[in-house]
């Protein structure tokens, strides 16, 4: 799409319109299949969505069809007969970019623009229109927050979203002004002191988090949830689309390269392409075993799946990369700096235990792995290795510490156990149930518990005659348990 502006940040890089873009025709075509998928909001964007003479027809007909359009622009051609004609049009929320005090934002975009943008708050406040404003955070403006926030306060802005600039488009030759991992604590504590003010509400954008309590407040408060609101993972391809100017469908619009696009509506039915099976499978289809570093073992990695994956993309070059855009993965570096200090292994197992009782799994899979750096062969630090990764979905992971542990001591049955169930989570269901079935016929006490995991993934399957055989197994282990218990409290009486 078009635009009148040449940002130094634009993940876009687009200039005069190109003759590819959709016609109003197309355009509202394909809105109609909107409508058939259910969509309920959409965001006009760019470019600058406001050289399109016709988006007042297409904003009309996104109404019309029960889909909520808001608009996201520069704000140098707004004016108040824009906005009226906005809200007659359904528009909810029209969102300026602001990048800084007047200088830095001039120097950024084009100069007087930010006057424009002043220009443009003042009118949409005389409209009594919904007011946002969008910042894309660099080193250039790292340190005007403050000032920014204060401009957006005096003129009464709603809403303020964060983001951090990511090199691609125009900033794909200025990484030097990228900030850092270590940034994104700090924008969340300042997103959090910005709530707790009142003054403006505070959105992070998806590039920004993640799992901290602060940012789960940060969250709810944006979104008005009556409870902290936990981040669930990018929604491309998944909740959500992008649509280019050329009718180009993608799962976000910040990603744009040609083997992320999934079809074109020109081509085939916006319908067809959204259900289509292949479609969007880097992001459908990802998994946290596809993921690397910390990411690949984090607790929330099955539903977060490493954060933005723009992130990761043009930061790293693919998408399976860690991302140390993180606030939980930086708390993770953080904590194995601290576990580097220590060398006893039994006061690490211990530190473990300790966590292992409160539900802090994360810490003590990290304590565990700094005590198999010291021990490798410790069976025991293997023992409970293995189960806490099993609980973090770490199924590879407690694959190889229970097979580490069967060849040091191969008839240890909780490690067959462990094992077994390791492999059939991984999908390897013939191999999970021989060491399963292995792991209840022993003749040790926790074969019951064995027989029980057997009789569980047997239901799983459907084979329920073979589950109520290995819970009458796991029944009869246990009486045989009780009655060596009972004959020894004889004796010793």
């Amino acid at each position: 799409m078009c635009c009148n502006m040449r940002c130094g940040h634009c993940g876009s890089a687009c200039a005069d319109a190109l003759p590819d873009e959709l016609t109003t025709e197309e355009a509202l075509a394909v809105i109609d299949q909107m409508k058939t998928l259910g969509i309920q909001w959409i965001t006009l964007s760019g470019g600058e969505p406001l050289t399109r003479k016709d988006w007042p027809a297409l904003a009309g007909r996104l109404t019309k069809n029960g889909i909520v359009p808001n608009i996201i622009t520069n704000g140098w051609l707004l004016t108040e007969e824009m906005v009226r004609t906005a809200q007659a049009s359904g528009v909810q929320t029209i969102s300026i970019s602001l990048d800084g005090v007047k200088d830095t934002h001039d120097a950024i975009r084009t100069q007087g623009s930010f006057d424009r943008v002043i220009n443009s708050f003042r009118i949409l406040r005389r409209c009594n229109h919904i007011s946002a404003a969008n910042t894309t955070i660099t080193k250039q403006n790292l340190d005007q927050l403050d000032e920014i926030k204060s401009i957006l306060i005096e003129n009464h802005v709603d809403l303020w979203q964060l983001q951090i600039g990511l090199p691609m488009g125009n900033m794909a030759d200025k990484k030097d002004l990228i900030v850092g991992p270590e940034t994104i604590e700090y924008l969340l504590d300042y997103s959090y002191q910005t709530m707790q003010e009142g003054k403006i509400r505070v959105f992070p954008a998806d590039c920004l988090g993640y799992f901290t309590t602060k940012e789960m407040l940060v969250r709810q408060v944006s979104v008005g949830s009556t409870t902290p609101v936990i981040w669930q993972g990018c929604n491309a391809g998944k909740r959500s689309f992008g649509l280019l100017h050329n009718g180009d469908v993608t799962g976000c619009t910040s990603i744009r390269d040609p083997e992320f696009i999934e079809g074109n509506i020109l081509d085939r039915s916006l319908v067809d392409i959204w259900n289509d099976p292949e479609a969007f499978k880097w992001s459908r289809s990802m998994t946290k075993s596809d993921l690397s570093g910390n990411c690949r073992e984090c607790l929330y990695g099955t539903v977060c799946l490493g954060g933005c994956p723009n992130t990761r993309l043009t930061l790293n070059g693919c998408l399976e990369s860690d991302n140390t855009y993180c606030a939980y993965h930086a708390a993770m570096e953080e904590t194995k700096e601290r576990l580097r200090l220590h060398d006893d292994v039994d006061e690490l197992n211990q530190a473990a235990w300790a966590y292992v009782r409160e539900d802090k799994w994360q810490l003590a899979s990290l304590t565990l792995q700094r005590a198999l750096e010291v021990e490798p062969d410790d069976t025991d630090t293997l023992s409970l290795y293995g189960y806490a990764s099993f609980i973090l979905e770490n199924f590879e992971t407690a694959r190889d510490a229970n097979e580490k542990i069967l060849t040091i001591q191969p008839d240890t049955v909780y490690a067959m156990k462990g094992l077994g169930l390791s492999l059939y989570r991984l999908g390897d269901i013939d191999a999970g149930l021989r060491y399963l079935i292995q792991a209840s016929e022993s003749s040790t006490p926790e074969a019951m518990n064995a027989s029980y995991d057997l009789a569980t993934v047997y239901r799983e399957l459907g084979l329920h005659a073979k589950a109520d055989e290995a819970v009458q197994k796991a029944r009869l282990k246990a009486a045989e348990i009780q009655r060596v218990v009972t004959g020894n409290g004889v004796q010793d009486k």
